[in-house]
């Protein structure tokens, strides 16, 4: 089933054919509404004059150039600086790690601790990011080995809405949101 995240056909379409993209997305997942972030790849990818987001180019970025790009109206992301760096840093780890291969991040794990383990070991992933990606890979990118739903955590239940792993029509996308909602409200009356 072709992803819904960004809920826009073409920034989807990106997601779905660009491991990177979708990990972009996963990273910019933070202070903005999901469907932005998961936008973000396809409008970062058509800006630097591209169809696909490439880790090598990212790395190799100029900082600042990289910086105005995030930073041009719509913006990518609330902090354009901030998360400018955080994926050209994400990026230099992946092309340091893993030759720029995003897929070799979970192509040849063992279980789905090693998923998990390499993806919190990457640069803005910690440990609810590392378990969410882990979630959406198990549910919706087919990437499933041993103990990846455990790995996972409760992102990792079946019939769960809690994460964009979840998310696969805009039905499910309003029930995370409900889910979220009702999480912060918990969260605040126990605080």
């Amino acid at each position: 089933m072709p992803l819904q995240l960004s809920q826009d056909a073409d920034s989807d379409a990106l997601l779905d054919r660009d491991p990177l993209a979708l990990l972009v997305g996963m990273l910019l997942d933070q202070q903005i509404p999901m469907e932005h972030a998961f936008w973000a790849p396809a409008e970062l990818a058509r800006r630097l004059g591209h169809d696909r987001l490439d880790a090598r180019e990212l790395a190799d970025h100029d900082a600042d150039d990289l910086i105005a790009v995030f930073a041009t109206p719509r913006a990518l992301h609330r902090y354009p600086r901030s998360m400018a760096g955080r994926v050209q840093a994400l990026c230099a780890a992946l092309v340091e790690r893993y030759d720029g291969e995003v897929t070799l991040v979970w192509s040849d794990v063992a279980d789905g601790a090693e998923l998990y383990s390499r993806l919190v070991a990457l640069p803005g992933f910690g440990k609810q990011k590392a378990q969410i990606f882990t979630a959406l890979l198990g549910k919706q990118r087919g990437v499933t080995p041993a103990g990846w739903r455990e790995a996972a955590g409760s992102y990792g239940d079946e019939g769960a809405f809690r994460s964009v792993a979840d998310v696969v029509d805009p039905g499910s996308l309003v029930k995370v949101r409900e889910f979220k909602q009702a999480a912060k409200k918990a969260a605040k009356a126990e605080g």
